[in-house]
């Protein structure tokens, strides 16, 4: 019986985390570049009364055995790295990236970061910068440029008054990883490598596999509030059947010790 209390109990405690993940995503689906978290559960050990193969008399095995569970506990919970929707927004320093790729960002300590957020701007020093005022790229733009273009390989190019002629300022490079899923979220549309995700792979965007640069644009949280609402009815119903599992057992429990009354 107490096998039940226990079970029911880790079934609640996992269902407590699912919601936590999937309330994250609700509260995130207007962030721009928000990749979506899923939150994976696998079973816990389980207890074998009588063992698969176990002989049953002189000549017959058990074909299946008896084994009881003993619950369940998150495996992982990961980030899933589908594409977003593309929003148009007129804004000449708004970049999409459709397709694999991160933005590499330099924090102020010098750490690097990634990131698929794309609403950049101009710092006092012409370099394109996150709105937290990381950089995202080395080179800088004068500050009487007019007519920025970031086109789809990540070239960045301005004209300047009295002259017609696009002057390349530099480029964006692309970055990407091995596994994607384990890029550590450090807040702030930031990504940090690690030794899961693997070592970052710089190339052009638009080419070598990357995926290309949309100016003007900005890519949407992949979230969608449907399948979240769903999940969460889902995970609610999942944790009231717990916890009636935990009030059966209990009432079986409480007949048991009340059967010399």
């Amino acid at each position: 019986m107490l096998r039940a209390l226990y079970s029911a109990a880790t079934g609640m405690k996992a269902q407590e985390t699912n919601i936590d993940v999937i309330s994250n995503n609700l509260a995130n689906v207007n962030t721009v570049g928000y990749k979506k978290s899923r939150a994976d559960f696998q079973d816990l050990m389980y207890q074998y009364v009588t063992e698969p193969g176990a002989p049953t008399s002189q000549t017959t095995t058990s074909p299946s055995g008896i084994s009881i569970g003993l619950g369940v506990k998150t495996a992982t919970v990961q980030k899933v790295f589908t594409q977003g929707d593309i929003t148009q927004t007129g804004n000449q320093l708004d970049v999409a990236v459709e397709g694999d790729g991160f933005f590499q960002v330099t924090k102020p300590d010098g750490t690097l970061a990634y990131t698929r957020s794309g609403n950049f701007q101009l710092n006092q020093t012409g370099q394109l910068v996150t709105t937290d005022g990381f950089s995202v790229a080395q080179f800088a733009i004068p500050n009487d440029a007019q007519g920025i273009t970031i086109a789809r390989d990540g070239t960045v190019s301005y004209k300047q008054a009295g002259n017609a002629a696009l002057q390349q300022a530099g480029q964006l490079q692309a970055f990407r990883f091995p596994n994607t899923s384990g890029l550590r979220a450090s807040g702030q549309n930031l990504y940090d490598e690690t030794l899961s995700s693997g070592t970052a792979t710089t190339g052009t965007f638009s080419q070598e596999g990357f995926g290309r640069l949309s100016q003007g644009a900005l890519e949407t949280s992949n979230v969608s509030v449907v399948e979240q609402v769903v999940n969460m009815i889902t995970a609610q119903r999942a944790y009231e059947a717990s916890s009636k599992g935990i009030n059966t057992a209990d009432e079986m429990l409480n007949q048991a010790i009340n059967l010399k009354r």
